[in-house]
């Protein structure tokens, strides 16, 4: 059976207004900013899970801007696992970009290790520049990796990636909205990627050749071909809801992306 989990980065632009005017790297250094100072950070990480809650989620991804490998201490730890043991939360996947040697990954796998988070999906440079290194740090952390498309234009691309799967360590996190960024049917590459899917990050885009999201059914992604291909693969792994808009607050959206991906499951089972 899928867990369904809300993705942390569909709050991006959350700390800015919903204005983010100069991408995504700006709405990131706003979220660092906002959750790093350890005095507030419990209450403002029990703020994005209780939204998560209230939308209807048990599971959340704990995005990067909200816990970051770079300044994560052993008391911010505490503080995150003290809001999800006190609203019945479990953590799908620490997400986002883990670094560029053994070390910052070991970092970034540790976070993932105080969350109870077992995939780290995303990406790291380290994967091109040193995957024993790499290996032996999901090894030691129990961890899974799953690669996350962003600049792959066909599934071939992540496979090669993927290798040999290190024992099952190494998978992909599809991103449905990628796919279809780079103008690659979503649920084609589902059905072609099967064999090594650890993760689905469902998003829906307006348009080829941008990365302007909206709500799951309403863009190019055909979410709903998506599940089925998932069905066919006989995936029953881990599924988060992304919708990351700069310029208004997703959540009225990701409500409505839930909503019709229950039906949408609920159909493919039949």
């Amino acid at each position: 059976m899928n867990t369904v989990s809300f993705m942390g980065a569909n709050l991006v632009a959350q700390q800015l207004d919903w204005a983010m005017t100069e991408g995504w790297s700006q709405g990131a250094a706003a979220a660092n900013d906002h959750y790093r100072p350890i005095a507030t950070f419990q209450e403002r990480f029990g703020s994005f899970v209780q939204l998560a809650v209230d939308a209807g989620f048990s599971n959340v991804d704990v995005w990067t801007g909200q816990l970051n490998w770079t300044w994560a201490t052993a008391e911010h730890f505490a503080a995150a696992r003290s809001v999800l043991d006190e609203l019945g939360v479990k953590v799908t996947s620490y997400a986002g970009s883990f670094g560029e040697t053994p070390e910052e990954f070991g970092a970034a796998a540790s976070v993932a290790v105080a969350l109870g988070a077992p995939i780290l999906s995303g990406t790291s440079a380290l994967l091109n520049t040193g995957r024993d290194a790499l290996i032996r740090e999901l090894t030691s952390a129990g961890l899974v990796f799953a690669i996350e498309n962003h600049p792959e234009k066909t599934p071939a691309e992540m496979i090669a990636k993927i290798g040999d799967g290190a024992g099952g360590m190494l998978g992909t996190a599809v991103d449905t909205g990628w796919w279809a960024t780079q103008g690659y049917d979503a649920a084609d590459a589902i059905r072609s990627l099967g064999a090594h899917l650890v993760h689905v990050h469902l998003k829906d885009i307006r348009a080829a050749g941008a990365h302007d999201t909206c709500a799951l059914g309403d863009g190019i992604a055909n979410i709903e071909s998506c599940v089925e291909a998932m069905r066919e693969a006989g995936f029953s792994g881990p599924i988060s809801i992304e919708h990351e808009p700069e310029h208004y607050d997703p959540m009225p959206e990701v409500i409505m992306s839930r909503q019709r991906l229950a039906g949408w499951l609920d159909t493919s089972r039949r």
